[in-house]
This record gives C-alpha cells, structure tokens and sequence, in this order.
C-alpha cells in the first residue's frame, strides 16, 4: 500500500465512495452546497473544525449566498474562493458528468490515467543541468508516486536516475519553484537523499480517532550525500507536498531555502465524488514535524534568503558556489565562475584601445563597449572585466583571458587560460597594423 493511500484511509471511510449522488439529482445551488458541506463534516481531520466549516457553508447557503450561481461553474469556484482561507487544500470542482469525451483537439482534454498523466510529465524531472562551478541543479514540477518495497517503479527509477546524473557535483540545488506538490511518498524518498539515514526528520501525519502515519521512507535512498550543500528553491506556486521537502529539508538545517514564502497547504487528503458533477477536495490529516512540532499551513514555508522567484536561481548558485569555496580553497572552477557573477554586478570599464590588436594568430576588438577575441573561424568570445587586466569569458566562466604588461605599462602579451587546466600565451604583434578597421577583422592565420 503507497503512503499517499495510507493517509487518505486515515479518514472515517473510503473517500471516493462517500455521499455520491447520482448525475440525475437536483443541481440547485443550495442543494450542492449542503453536500459538500456533509463531505467536510464528515471527513475532515479536525471535526471540531469541520463541522464549524460545514455549519457556515449551510448557514450562507440559507441565507441565499449562493441561489445567483446557477452556472455549475460558478459555484465551483465561489464554493472553492469561500473554503480555502479555512484551509489551502479546500477546493470545489465540477465536470459535466453527461459529457462525452472530447473527439477533436479544440475540444477539452480528453482525462488519462494519474499514472499516465506523470509518465507524459516525465514524473516531474523538468530539467538536469551541472552548472558551471560543479553543482548540480534538478528542476522538478511534481513529486511523482510510487510504492516502496518495488524498485523497478517508472518514478522511483526517474528520480534516481536524475540524481545518479548529479552525483559527482560539489553542491545542490533542488527547484522546487513550478512545483503544486504531490505524492508523500517522493517527499519521504527525496528528502533522505540528502539527510543521515535514519534521522528524525520526518513529518508524522494525524488524522482522526488518533490515527498517525510518518512520511519517513520505507526504502531509505541508497547513497544518501548528507553533507553537501543544498539549496531549494521555492515562489508562491510551491505548494503542499513539495512545501513538505522544503519544510523538512530547512528545520533540520540541511538546506537553505530561496526564494518566495511557498502556498501554505500542509495538509493532504482527496477528493470527494458529491455528485452532479461536483467534487471537493477534504484534508483527511495534518502533519506535524518532529523538530518544530508544527507545520507550514496557511504560513507557508518561509525562506531563509527572500528574493524574488526569477532571481533565485543565480542567487543560490552564487551562494554555492560560495560555499564550495568556502569548504576548498582549491575549488579554481568554483571560484572563477563566482568571481564572473560578480563581476557581473561591478561593471567594470577598460580602456579598450589599450588591448585592441593582434596577439599572433588571435585578434582582440571593441565592438558595441565590449573587448571581444577572434580566431580564424571559430566562435567570438566576449569578454567581461574582472579588474586587473583580467577577464572573464562570457558563457564560459571557467575561461580567462589575461594580459601582461612591460616595464613601460604597455600590454605585451594575452594568456588564454582554463581553471584547473593549461594555459596558451600569445604575444602581442610587434607593428600594429595601422588601418582602423584591422583588428576587427578575423585572422586568416
């Protein structure tokens, strides 16, 4: 039995088959209204706070709040407006239960199976990319399901397969920011794969009559990198359970979160078949951590550095790269590409005419305020300033070119240089050419 079905039995009874109507019942608003209210009371974990909830939805439905809505639509998402400050996980839907599924491809999406659906999503695993620096980023979209004690599961061997790939990396981030949550299970799985094995970490849900379940794995990840250091990224679409890693990962310090305060829906459930065509969703427990013995609902999870969502990327990588250097001093990639970052702030100015020219079989040029270096055919690198007659290739940070002057002040040669790696010297043309215009030409040479 998978996490995310023990959770949803620790409700009074099977969800999907409590207070189903047939299609044909009466669809006035009030009507509805009044089953959804029945499936809160009756299922909510808290039923002292479902039957409050339940209590305000008929009191409003009697007070004719609702009797405008006739559009089944519409009520949905009054229903769904008025419940989710109650909790972040209250939602109403509705679908026209008589509707045919859709034959063309400007009709509506024909539905596909869950497990389907996160096979088309590739389970979530967005984008696996080693930065430059050595660290390693997972952009991830959904945490995908699977059973523990089956490890041949399409989304169990996806993340581990995404993992494996960033193995070999110095530092992590984990990008949680386009991410609605998912199954409890990935939370338990991806969160041991970078804590002790065995540390009490884990959220323990509870559900009515003092039913609990811990979101810890059955299956601990097999090599598990606790020491490295870890960034999640999170926005205001980072909800439910991938607010649980960000949650887990932060109070037991093993991760620094950037970003943006995330939804704030802590606690799981399903939805409930109320009939005509309408279905709420009903938290059936709430989790609570062992470490801050409460959890993120309706607060969300806060970051521990706040930027804007778009600028957390860059942010976390300067960050780790920071501390890659930090743990190594020798990190030469490391400390390079961080240097460009901030470089990158600086702005630097150059006298370019006192690089310009020909340095053998390489030409350096000013083009549009920047110093730019040409060889035969191949690609233009851009250079930034770093300060000192040194500068950062543009795409490649772990590029640089500097330059040495004589006696005189006068730059004399170019040494293009690869952190960790050899370095090729250049020296500068002795006669100039005196056309203008010649050190923008590529060399032939």
């Amino acid at each position: 039995m998978s996490l995310a079905v023990s959770i949803l039995r620790l409700a009074s009874a099977v969800l999907c088959t409590a207070l189903a109507v047939t299609a044909a019942a009466a669809t006035d608003p009030r009507a509805a209204v009044g089953r959804v209210a029945d499936a809160i009371e009756e299922h909510y974990y808290d039923a002292q706070r479902a039957a409050e909830v339940a209590q305000a939805l008929r009191t409003a439905a009697a007070d004719g709040r609702f009797d405008a809505l006739t559009d089944p639509r519409d009520l949905a998402t009054a229903l769904t407006d008025r419940l989710r400050p109650a909790d972040a996980h209250f939602g109403v839907k509705w679908s026209d239960p008589a509707a045919a599924p859709a034959a063309t491809s400007a009709g509506p999406a024909v539905p596909v199976s869950q497990a389907e659906s996160e096979r088309r999503g590739n389970y979530g695993i967005q984008r696996v990319e080693v930065l430059p620096g050595n660290v390693g980023y997972l952009d991830l979209r959904m945490l995908a399901g699977f059973e523990f004690g089956e490890p041949d599961q399409p989304a169990r061997e996806a993340i581990e397969a995404a993992l494996r790939l960033l193995a070999r990396t110095d530092a992590m981030i984990l990008d949680l920011r386009a991410n609605p949550g998912g199954s409890p299970a990935m939370v338990g799985y991806l969160t041991s794969a970078f804590t002790t094995r065995g540390q009490d970490v884990f959220n323990t849900f509870h559900g009515r009559g003092g039913r609990t379940l811990s979101e810890a794995p059955l299956d601990w990840y097999p090599t598990p990198r606790p020491d490295i250091p870890l960034y999640v990224l999170t926005s205001r679409r980072t909800g439910s359970a991938a607010e649980a890693v960000a949650y887990t990962l932060q109070q037991s310090r093993r991760a620094t979160v950037v970003g943006q305060t995330t939804i704030g829906a802590a606690n799981p459930g399903g939805e409930i078949d109320v009939g005509d065509g309408f279905r709420v969703f009903v938290s059936v427990a709430t989790p609570i951590n062992p470490l801050s013995h409460d959890n993120w609902e309706s607060r969300g999870v806060v970051p521990d550095i706040a930027v804007e969502p778009d600028l957390a990327p860059e942010r976390a990588q300067r960050e780790a790269l920071q501390a890659i250097v930090g743990r190594r001093p020798d990190a030469v990639r490391a400390r390079w590409v961080l240097e460009a970052l901030q470089a990158a702030d600086a702005a630097h100015t150059v006298d370019a005419s006192a690089y310009a020219g020909r340095y053998g079989e390489v030409t350096i040029a000013a083009e549009a305020g920047q110093l730019v270096l040409r060889r035969d055919r191949r690609p233009a690198l851009r250079l930034l300033p770093l300060g000192g007659d040194r500068f950062s290739v543009i795409g490649e940070p772990t590029r640089r070119i500097g330059f040495d002057r004589d006696a005189a002040g006068t730059i004399v040669a170019l040494e293009n240089s690869v952190a960790e790696g050899p370095s090729v010297r250049h020296r500068r043309d002795a006669a100039p050419d005196a056309d203008p215009d010649r050190d923008a030409r590529p060399s032939r040479s």
